[in-house]
């Protein structure tokens, strides 16, 4: 995997994996982080 960067400041880093959702992909955040700006990152390749 190439060299990360992240922005400056960086508050806090989860790593889960994405459930299914219905019709998306659904990642389940802290309460806390409700109406703050947020990043998902993709880790792994999608497999055709």
């Amino acid at each position: 995997m190439p060299e990360q960067f992240f922005p400056d400041p960086l508050y806090e880093v989860i790593e889960k994996v994405v459930k299914d959702g219905g019709n998306s992909g659904r990642v389940y955040v802290p309460k806390a982080w409700v109406g703050k700006k947020v990043k998902i990152i993709l880790l792994e390749p999608l497999s055709d």
